[in-house]
């Protein structure tokens, strides 16, 4: 029997319809980081702490009545990788949101195709101060932040070695990384401040394995203390180089000395470093108590210890901040979401802290310098530098006065 030309007509709009229902059915969420390579222990955290979100999200009924699904692209540290998956994500794929960038330089070279294409970034991990204002002279900047940007820690690591500590010769190490340089510039206008120029300020490549030029020219210029932006792997030969020469002098640099690879690596030798931290896998209240056990339920790492704590903890928050600005907004429509997380209207109770009006139009930053604490390497895992400041950990934000 054969079908009239109006019945497939409507069948074929029905089908098309379906479809289009079908592809409608969750919401997609671009999920970006190094999954492999010597980022990967940040990257790796990172994703499953917004898996564990995004899974709590779901089994809670979703958003506007569906369902997140993530789409995770490793991005390899590479910044031509992190360019071809924005390209995918906005233009195949057709995600609503993204979250992740771990490494600066990947981060400043590719979330400009978000940008353009009105899609909220979640930055949860990558640092680098010039993130979220790389696009502030636009009507709207869709580039948003959770983690502690360089800005706040680079204080932070010069207020401990100088005035907590007393160190006059102070030596700065740093890859020649976007996120390196431009933590070294940070770290050297916080130095400035305190009317400190580094005796020696030496850079050094992803995967060098002998940092030995570098630290004699430190010990030979009277350092006191070396000052550190770079990665695990590095930090670790950093540590272990200074053991070689039997020149032990403290390290103190910014968050990424909390990584699982630079801990295991560096051995007895990265005992005593020390870094600003918005998390450590402590459970110091309700809220990060579920959320290390759920962590280590879902993901049993080794030793019981989150590779990089830091990333996991900002990586679930970053879900459910873009949750809330959904619901509020009663949409995924890019503008209505910008605007939602512009004034958010209800506070979200993150692992990190409690977020209350987190962002305003000219302030894309989530984490002010009121929230990290400086953490230490001890025996293998990360606890608090100076413990009388655990009781404040997880704390409620104090907003920022509006420039």
């Amino acid at each position: 029997m054969k079908l009239s030309h109006k019945v497939l007509t409507a069948v074929a709009a029905c089908t098309l319809a379906t479809a289009g229902a079908f592809a409608q059915e969750t919401i997609k969420i671009g999920v970006i980081g190094p999954f492999t390579g010597g980022s990967s222990s940040m990257g790796v955290s990172m994703r499953d702490g917004v898996r564990l979100a995004a899974k709590e999200v779901n089994a809670a009924g979703g958003v506007l009545g569906k369902k997140i699904e993530l789409i995770e692209r490793d991005d390899e540290a590479k910044n031509e990788r992190g360019v071809q998956i924005a390209q995918e994500l906005v233009n195949k794929t057709k995600v609503v949101a993204v979250v992740g960038y771990i490494n600066t330089g990947v981060a400043l070279a590719s979330q400009r195709f978000f940008q353009e294409a009105k899609i909220p970034v979640m930055n949860n991990v990558a640092t680098g101060t010039l993130i979220t204002k790389q696009f502030e002279k636009e009507p709207e900047n869709y580039v948003f932040r959770n983690s502690a940007a360089d800005n706040i820690q680079a204080p932070m690591i010069v207020e401990e070695a100088i005035t907590r500590r007393g160190f006059k010769k102070v030596a700065i190490l740093a890859d020649s990384t976007a996120y390196g340089d431009l933590g070294r510039k940070d770290l050297t206008a916080a130095l400035a401040a305190k009317g400190i120029t580094p005796v020696a300020d030496e850079k050094f490549n992803i995967k060098d394995v002998d940092m030995t030029p570098q630290l004699l020219k430190a010990k030979e210029a009277g350092a006191e203390v070396i000052l550190t932006y770079a990665i695990g792997p590095e930090l670790a030969q950093i540590a272990n180089g200074m053991a070689k020469l039997g020149w032990k002098k403290p390290m103190i640099g910014s968050w990424t000395l909390s990584m699982a690879n630079f801990i295991d690596t560096a051995g007895k030798n990265g005992d005593g470093a020390t870094m600003p931290q918005t998390f450590i896998q402590d459970g110091s209240t309700e809220k990060r108590k579920a959320f290390i056990a759920a962590y280590l339920k879902d993901f049993k790492p080794k030793k019981d210890r989150i590779d990089s704590p830091v990333s996991a903890a900002q990586g679930y928050d970053s879900i459910l901040l873009l949750v809330a600005a959904m619901k509020q907004a009663g949409t995924t429509e890019g503008p209505k979401v910008l605007a939602a997380l512009e004034n958010l209207n209800t506070k979200v109770d993150g692992v990190v802290t409690t977020y209350d009006k987190p962002f305003t139009k000219t302030d894309h930053e989530a984490i002010t310098s009121n929230i990290p604490l400086m953490g230490e390497v001890k025996a293998g895992r990360v606890g608090y530098a100076n413990p009388d400041e655990q009781k404040t950990a997880g704390q409620v934000r104090v907003k920022k006065a509006a420039p």
